[in-house]
Parts: structure tokens; C-alpha cells; sequence
């Protein structure tokens, strides 16, 4: 999405509107699809312009990506199980989730901290651990401090550099673009190891039948 039409749009739907995006793509299945990363990042820049207050939008940032996970907790913990043998739709891909389930098999409760910064999975971590029976308690530690590191820091990168460069909306597009691409390098990194893994089995089955 080109940079001044996220501008555009964070200008047109509010704080709200950046509230709402958040909470969704925060574990509810629903904004996978959204430009988490670089709108939160838009959003401080536009706050650096006077167009938004920080201060209100770290806050409201946080609180609605805390409360977007607890939701997804609970979605996993009540329907999870039949999430898995849930046909495909335009909103809802099984493949996601079973990525996220091996995102979660790998590192643990660390996924939570960790999936805010990987697409996709940022919005199916919270009900695999809800899924996983993970204990509330700890899900919370784990909620909180993703919350700081990703509706937090990431406003306040794009509010800072935008009041320390001067015309940094000259190079607004190039950094929304790193952004994007950084964020889903993950993303693509598992999709080529799967890729390898499978062709290596697909090998060895082949091999043996030969």
C-alpha cells in the first residue's frame, strides 16, 4: 500500500479507525491482511506532524493490541479445536493456523512476543495458545511485553525520526517499504524451509520406490 494512501487513511478513520485495525489483526483471525507494521509506524510519523497525539496513540495502541490477544486467547480456548477442521474461506485459511501452530511449537510462550513482528502469524499466535490450554497467567506476561515492544516502540520509531530528520516525508515511502519487506522476510524464510522440507521427503519417497 503506497505510503500516502496509508497516510491518507490513518487521517480518514482516526484514532479509532487505528484502533479497531489494531485489535483485529491483534488475534482475531480477521486482519491478518492488514499493514500492522507500517501503519503503526505511519501513525507516529503523523504524529510528529501534529496530525495525531503520541501520547493518545501509544495508549489506545496498546490497550487495543492487549485486548485484540486476550480475545484470540479465548477464541482458542472455547472453538479452537474446531478451527482445524473448519473449511477454507475468503476470511479463514487453515494453513495459516497450522503455520502459527508450528511458529508456536518452535519457541514456546516466546511466540506471543515474537509473532507481533511476523504477518500472518501475529494474528493466529494468541488462539493456538489459547488452543495450547497455555496458562492465562503467563499468556498475559507474554501479552503485556509484546504489547510494549510492537504498539509502542514502533509508533513512538516512526515519531521520532520524524521529528529528527528534517523532510522525512521525502523518505516516508522507501522506510514504509523496508518496513514491509523486513516484516514478512520471516514469513517467506518458513515458506521456503517448509518448501525444502518437503521436497527433501518427496526425494527420499522416491529413492525408496525406486
Amino acid at each position: 500500500m503506497p505510503h500516502l494512501d496509508l497516510a491518507t487513511l490513518i487521517q480518514t478513520v482516526g484514532y479509532f479507525g487505528v484502533f479497531i485495525i489494531v485489535f483485529l489483526e491483534s488475534g482475531m483471525m480477521l486482519g491478518f491482511f492488514f499493514p500492522g507494521d507500517s501503519l503503526l509506524f505511519t501513525a507516529g510519523f503523523l504524529a510528529s506532524q501534529n496530525f495525531l497525539d503520541i501520547k493518545i496513540l501509544i495508549i489506545g495502541c496498546f490497550i487495543s493490541a492487549v485486548a485484540g490477544d486476550s480475545i484470540g486467547y479465548l477464541i482458542g480456548q472455547k472453538f479452537g479445536r474446531k478451527l482445524f477442521s473448519k473449511e477454507d474461506s475468503i476470511l479463514f485459511h487453515k494453513d495459516h493456523l497450522m503455520r502459527a501452530q508450528k511458529f508456536y511449537d518452535k519457541h514456546g510462550g516466546k511466540t506471543i512476543i515474537l509473532a507481533r513482528f511476523v504477518p500472518v502469524i501475529r494474528a493466529f499466535a494468541p488462539v493456538v495458545a489459547g488452543i495450547g490450554l497455555m496458562r492465562y497467567k503467563k499468556f498475559v506476561i507474554f501479552n503485556l511485553v509484546g504489547a510494549v515492544l510492537w504498539a509502542i516502540i514502533i509508533p513512538l520509531l516512526g515519531y521520532y525520526l520524524g521529528s529528527a530528520i528534517p523532510d522525512i516525508d521525502k523518505y516516508l515511502l522507501p522506510i514504509v517499504g523496508l518496513i514491509v519487506i523486513a516484516s514478512i522476510l520471516p514469513a517467506i524464510h518458513h515458506a521456503l524451509v517448509d518448501a525444502e522440507i518437503r521436497a527433501t521427503i518427496i526425494n527420499k519417497i522416491r529413492r525408496k520406490k525406486s
